[in-house]
């Protein structure tokens, strides 16, 4: 929640409480008037999910349109997006167009400004499912086997691959989560002695994590797309210096049958680290620094809100003086505290 959305809180919400930044600049995006791609301006591949982010007031006309499943599966396909049956689609305009005279009579006793987002979402789920260039810009095999075999064939390399055409092809903003079977038992990296042997699990899942991240980087700058796309690979904290050891909860990869004492890391919010490349940036170099033994960030330390805003100047957005209405009418700031890290101002 404090990475995403700048939420100071210390503890879990059963919903958030502020919009996460990618929400806040598909909002923003909307308001400006300016964009007239056919595709979405967001859009979340196997995205980060559950209570931590979403669009909270902002309404769910912001969130992500949502790509689920294995991109590596040679039968996936991303329903409800560009018809190719010239009937079907004609069928469609007409429904299309009668709810809108029926919403028509609503529109007096709609206090609420409901029907407005419902107006923007409805109208970008036509343009999918009309627009014939969208289904290609979601379809992988429109890439030659050898780019493909370059990101790796699993979920992850996929997922990545198909960021790429789909910033290439006119979405401004994609989030995908390296999450599921690649990550060990558990199917996340949270790599307590109970859920994995992390040393096992960081053997297991890294040449699938360095193979796709590093196709993708080498990608945007080969594209020359490097000045124009930011890539940002990150988690939310760190893990415990010290390792602890912990039984086993289950067999499985990465983690040695129940009852089995291993060693794992904790969660460590003091410090930790991500990957920026693309966006103009000077690459090359680290920012900052950690005690000796990783316990502390001790040098150009860098805080969520820094991490925010500086996303936010990447997009054209000038964090430091835009305020959104919540759901009590209050104008509350996208960032609170923060300000764009110099060093990665493309």
């Amino acid at each position: 929640m404090q990475l995403l959305s700048g939420d100071p809180a210390t503890r879990d919400k059963p919903k958030p409480k502020y919009p996460d930044w990618m929400c806040v600049a598909n909002y923003l995006q909307a308001q400006s008037g300016t964009r007239h791609s056919p595709l979405p301006a967001y859009v979340s591949v196997n995205g980060p999910g559950g209570s931590y982010n979403g669009p909270a007031y902002l309404g769910e006309a912001y969130a992500p349109f949502t790509v689920t499943g294995d991109p590596n599966k040679p039968n996936f396909s991303v329903p409800n997006i560009g018809l190719s049956d010239l009937n079907e689609v004609r069928h469609l305009q007409r429904r299309s167009q009668l709810r809108h005279n029926l919403d028509l009579l609503e529109r007096s006793f709609d206090k609420a400004n409901e029907l407005q987002a419902l107006d923007e979402f409805e109208t970008q789920a036509m343009t999918l499912l009309t627009n014939p260039k969208t289904k290609d810009a979601f379809d992988l095999t429109k890439e030659d086997d050898k780019t493909r075999d370059r990101y790796g064939r699993n979920t992850w390399g996929q997922q990545l691959l198909m960021a790429r055409r789909l910033v290439e092809a006119g979405v401004d903003i994609v989030t995908s989560s390296l999450k599921g079977p690649l990550c060990g038992r558990v199917n996340n990296w949270d790599d307590h002695a109970v859920n994995h042997h992390v040393f096992d699990a960081l053997r297991f899942r890294s040449k699938a994590y360095d193979q796709a991240v590093s196709a993708l980087i080498s990608d945007i700058y080969e594209r020359g797309l490097d000045e124009q796309v930011l890539v940002v690979v990150t988690g939310e904290f760190g893990r415990t210096p010290k390792i602890s050891y912990q039984p086993s909860t289950g067999a499985g990869n990465a983690s040695a049958p129940a009852g089995t004492k291993q060693p794992g890391r904790d969660h460590w919010p003091r410090a930790f680290s991500n990957i920026w490349a693309g966006g103009g940036i000077e690459t090359g170099k680290f920012i900052g620094a950690t005690s000796t033994l990783g316990e502390d960030s001790v040098e150009r330390v860098c805080t969520p809100g820094d991490f925010l805003s500086t996303i936010y100047h990447h997009l054209g957005i000038d964090s430091a003086h835009i305020a959104i209405k919540d759901f009590n009418g209050r104008p509350t700031p996208i960032v609170d505290h923060g300000k764009p890290i110099p060093e990665l101002m493309g």
